[in-house]
């Protein structure tokens, strides 16, 4: 059997909705769907995302994965002053736009800082759930359209690897478009793929080993979600936590000593809860969150150094290209200057057999 796709749709219950794609593609593909040994999930979306599958693993007892991501959840909670939510300052929006774009920058940060991704593999021999979290399911009541893809194989072989070098700031904290045309990598990308004739595949983007203080994320590159919701989230991560309870209190003189009781109780609650569910013994987490309030957000968030995104061939049979959502870039970030005026990222690409 050659690799086969599997688009699969589905409607959140909720805002917040928890799914197991890999039982939901079961129930709708059958058995050509389980004739496959391997899957790779891949989401269209840039606040709805899937759990590394070996988190998942962790966190698989009931409730586990959900209160996981509820530590993400109270650091970005809604309406908490995000600049991406100013729709006034949006210009790349038209004014019809701006009328019906959701408000979501605390979906967008919770995703990026949680780890999820938009793709994930799956091994039909391991068993357990392939959790996708969709982070915005519902706007104004009225539950979205998503759309995932799944592609089975048997294996893959890797056919390319290459270094390339992302030309950054000298600002600490900086987050770069890895799809933006003057830094030409997509175009790279398309070469290789058109080179080594990959209708089915995988790339991944992987951080140099030599790089530090960096990560790798697919997401909206939105300017001011990148430049000033993002960036003061890995200056100060709990930022977006203490403006609410500003917001809700009303009362300025109030906010250090009510944020610090937040910091203290409230979020080290939810962080020991997934802590237990991973079964790591941590007396000291408050510790952690002083830590957190005073060091960069690579302290405490599960940013990623790799990405995975698919190769397929199904908008042009036998010509290969990446396939994303709208809203879906490769975006580099870092939290600390690079030792130079270029970051490495290794490019590696694999055709699905």
């Amino acid at each position: 059997m050659t690799p086969t796709e599997f688009p699969l749709g589905f409607t959140p219950k909720g805002r917040l909705d928890i799914i197991d794609i890999h039982a939901k593609a079961a129930e709708v593909h059958g058995e050509r769907y389980l004739a496959f040994p391997r899957h790779l999930y891949a989401s269209k979306h840039s606040t709805a995302g899937f759990l590394p599958t070996r988190l998942a693993d962790r966190l698989k007892a009931d409730g586990g994965v959900a209160a996981y991501i509820d530590v993400f959840r109270q650091m970005f909670p809604e309406n908490a002053g995000y600049r991406h939510d100013q729709l006034e300052l949006r210009d790349e929006l038209a004014p019809e736009q701006k009328a019906v774009e959701p408000t979501n920058a605390d979906s967008h940060l919770a995703f990026i800082t949680s780890g999820l991704r938009a793709c994930v593999t799956g091994d039909i021999r391991r068993p357990g759930p392939v959790y996708l979290v969709d982070l915005d399911g519902t706007y104004k009541g009225v539950a979205r359209n998503r759309q995932t893809t799944i592609v089975g194989y048997h294996h893959e072989e890797e056919v390319a690897r290459v270094m390339v070098d992302i030309p950054v700031s000298a600002h600490p904290i900086d987050s770069v478009n890895l799809a933006d045309t003057r830094l030409g990598v997509n175009e790279q990308i398309a070469e290789l793929i058109a080179r080594h004739g990959v209708t089915k595949g995988r790339l991944r983007l992987e951080l140099a080993p030599s790089e530090q203080h960096a990560s790798l994320t697919v997401n909206e590159y939105e300017t001011l979600l990148m430049r000033h919701d993002l960036a003061e989230v890995l200056e100060h991560p709990l930022r977006f936590a203490s403006e609410k309870v500003r917001h809700m209190w009303n009362d300025p003189r109030a906010v250090p000593a009510k944020a610090r009781s937040y910091a203290r109780y409230d979020l080290p609650n939810t962080v020991n809860r997934v802590l237990d569910r991973l079964g790591i013994n941590a007396p000291g987490i408050e510790r952690l969150i002083a830590r957190t309030l005073e060091a960069p957000a690579s302290r405490f968030m599960r940013m990623r150094r790799q990405i995975d995104l698919l190769v397929s061939d199904s908008a042009e049979p036998g010509k290969g290209e990446l396939v994303g959502g709208t809203y879906q870039t490769p975006i580099l970030v870092q939290w600390r200057s690079a030792k130079g005026p270029s970051r490495k990222v290794e490019v590696a690409l694999t055709r699905f057999e």
